[in-house]
């Protein structure tokens, strides 16, 4: 298992395949835009010949969306072979998931679904958390791997269960800038200092990591490096969404937080981080 296919070099793709090369695993990295993959090369990855994937026993996937990784899928498809592992990273719809395994299922494959938790810093620190569906043999054989990226694996249950389980995990992210967003704004309008929101909450009912992320950016407009896209929340928001009517469950906040971030990246946003959505109570800043 130390030879694995890595495909996808995005925010968190390249910094998780970094670290399993800082631990000595050998890793061939894959992205459609070849230029993402050159710091991993410098530090030791090969480039993945699409169609060698037969060589790789393990196959990693952290891509945008449904549309991104069924794209991918297609295209290692022929070249796949009995007995692989393919574990995605990505925040995918639990319908999507399903299909996917079962198409990969009919080469002998094995799909399991890995979503993550904790950003940018969670994947270099090798922090995040991860809620995994699928056969649980399969993710127990798995655990070297996810020894050097996370600090947590939950087993959720069968394919589509680590999906959904991140769904409700961006619901709540998603969701609560909109509302960390409004009282920051409000803060600022009531004569306090925003910036010294996050410490003053600090361990107490209302806050929580996205806060501490969130609150400091939105107060000094400092929104670099992108912690979280616009787009990423956005889209996940809408499979929770998506989801919660499949059930005729009604999440009308979600629904109402959604608009937001989907008129933020009407506003040019989609790829500034998710902070910038105090913009949607202040105001665009003039150009």
């Amino acid at each position: 298992m130390s030879k694995i296919a890595f495909l996808g070099m995005g925010l968190m793709g390249s910094r998780m395949a970094s670290r399993l090369l800082e631990a000595d695993f050998s890793v061939a990295v894959w992205n459609r835009t070849l230029s993402a993959c050159e710091p991993l090369l410098q530090q030791g990855a090969s480039v993945l010949d699409l169609e060698k994937i037969a060589d790789y026993a393990v196959i990693l996937i952290c891509l945008a969306d449904d549309y991104a990784v069924t794209e991918t899928v297609e295209k290692i498809y022929p070249f796949l072979t009995t007995g692989q592992i393919i574990v995605d990273f990505s925040s995918l719809s639990v319908q999507q998931t399903k299909i996917l395994a079962e198409k990969v299922a009919e080469k002998q494959c094995t799909w399991i679904d890995s979503p993550v938790s904790g950003g940018t810093q969670g994947a270099e620190q090798g922090s995040l958390v991860i809620f995994a569906g699928g056969n649980t043999d399969t993710i127990q054989q798995l655990q070297p791997i996810y020894q050097v990226l996370s600090q947590r694996v939950t087993i959720m249950g069968d394919v589509g269960a680590g999906q959904a389980t991140k769904i409700c995990n961006q619901l709540i992210v998603a969701s609560s800038s909109a509302v960390i967003a409004e009282a920051v704004a409000l803060a600022q309008k009531a004569g306090v200092n925003a910036e010294l929101l996050a410490p003053a909450l600090a361990n107490g009912f209302a806050d929580s990591k996205p806060f501490q992320i969130l609150s400091p950016r939105m107060a000094s407009q400092v929104f670099q490096p992108v912690q979280w896209k616009v787009q990423t929340l956005s889209k996940d928001l809408n499979n929770a969404v998506k989801l919660a009517e499949q059930f005729d469950l009604n999440i009308p906040v979600a629904e109402r937080a959604l608009q937001q971030l989907q008129q933020h990246q009407q506003h040019g946003y989609a790829e500034q981080d998710l902070a910038t959505i105090i913009y949607q109570v202040t105001g665009q800043p003039e150009e």
